[in-house]
């Protein structure tokens, strides 16, 4: 079997060399390492690894779940693409929130349709879909391929934890590409409480930022009997090569249309409690999860108006209202971590304005979010971040010895 790895330029070209000599299989698998290999540092994700999955897949009537977010190899060619061209039998695909090309707007509605591109059907996954098990009866094998981003209310893992209660309900093989966790330096905040906060953002009882790969968090619900009736699914993990939770990760394609960058994608850990509020944190303007704001001066000297963007005009706080907050598009992203601190202080100024009581406009949402209705009262109690912090240690460190029973890569700590 070829190797996904190939240590040193020598060891590259000898085996560049013999690429006569290979199935095509194999040929298309050194090709997709090969154009990688240049360092033995290169992340290699589950799908980047051909070798890997491409015969678990021969011969099997196959479904997928994915997004834009499933590329393989430098030149980010579509995972269909690549199943496609390997004769793999690609029957259909779900498609979780945004849609399967990315494109679709924050909990609007994704549809049943097809693939323009390759034709491929597309069924949703995003919130009930009632012909899903008969949709998987008809595959020997789901393949799941999707980028999270490492906050419990990121709505893929949902999604994943959906396909995973299919395969087992219906005995099927599930397959899992494993992809780096762009936040998972870390483990913070509460872990979810009990099921009347279960909701696509707050589907599993876990950290709010989770440490967790999908492959990791996949283990996770097989391992403690998370899945209805207690099932297990026949799992198989396609993990990382050369990442660990200390690796710094920058997403090679966007997420979701609100999360365009970096920087975006390390501040959404802290920016996204605001969307219980009509506090604006850039949607509809080039900076989401990158700026905050509200139409008062008392808020900040920074100035932005929230328009229609692209992904980002239905569902817009203060849209084409001036707002005056802050502008974080200059931190370390690398550096940056989760904090309550952004919320602490607009809280605090919206009192000082007499907008207390309006400020959380979506109290039941604000909980579904947190995953308690604990943290929505210790900020109007006035308590401080340490001190909210230091209210869900107990609960973090159960959570995180749990965690460590789950890992694929070495930890941060």
């Amino acid at each position: 079997m070829i190797k996904s790895i190939f240590i040193g330029v020598c060891t590259a070209l000898v085996t560049l060399s013999s690429v006569s000599n290979t199935s095509p299989l194999q040929k298309r698998s050194i090709a997709a390492n090969t154009s990688t290999a240049d360092s033995i540092h290169t992340i290699l994700t589950g799908a980047d690894q051909l070798d890997a999955y491409l015969p678990l897949l021969q011969g099997k009537k196959v479904g997928l779940m994915g997004n834009q977010t499933s590329i393989v190899g430098p030149d980010k060619k579509h995972l269909v693409d690549v199943l496609l061209e390997n004769r793999i039998n690609l029957a259909f695909a779900f498609a979780p929130e945004h849609g399967f090309r990315g494109d679709i707007e924050r909990g609007e509605k994704v549809s049943n349709d097809r693939d323009e591109k390759t034709g491929l059907p597309l069924y949703s996954l995003y919130g009930k879909n009632e012909k899903a098990d008969s949709i998987v009866n008809t595959v020997d094998v789901m393949l799941f391929d999707l980028q999270d981003v490492g906050a419990r209310f990121y709505s893929y893992i949902a999604s994943m934890h959906r396909v995973m209660q299919l395969c087992a309900d219906h005995h099927k093989k599930i397959i899992i590409l494993d992809r780096p966790n762009p936040n998972g330096d870390q483990v913070n905040g509460p872990v979810r409480k009990d099921d009347k906060f279960k909701s696509n953002i707050s589907f599993h009882k876990i950290a709010m930022i989770h440490g967790l790969t999908v492959g990791e968090l996949a283990q996770m619900i097989n391992g403690e009997g998370w899945l209805n009736g207690h099932k297990k699914c026949d799992l198989t993990v396609i993990k990382l090569k050369n990442w660990d939770h200390k690796t710094p990760y920058q997403l090679p394609v966007i997420p979701s249309p609100s999360l365009p960058n970096y920087t975006s994608v390390r501040l959404y850990m802290s920016l996204c409690l605001f969307e219980a509020t009509d506090v604006s944190i850039g949607r509809g303007t080039d900076w989401p999860f990158q700026v905050i704001g509200y139409p008062n001066r008392a808020f900040g000297k920074f100035i932005f108006t929230p328009g229609t963007k692209p992904g980002m005009s239905a569902h817009v706080e203060q849209q084409n209202n001036r707002c005056y907050g802050i502008d974080l598009r200059q931190v370390d992203a690398a550096k940056s971590t989760f904090t309550l601190k952004y919320l602490i202080d607009f809280y605090h100024i919206a009192k000082q304005q007499g907008l207390g009581d309006k400020f959380f406009t979506r109290p039941d949402f604000f909980n579904k979010l947190a995953g308690n209705n604990q943290l929505l009262q210790q900020i109007k109690a006035g308590m401080t971040e340490q001190q909210i912090m230091d209210s869900w240690k107990p609960e973090l460190e159960t959570y995180k010895k749990m965690r460590k029973k789950y890992l694929l890569y070495p930890d941060f700590e």
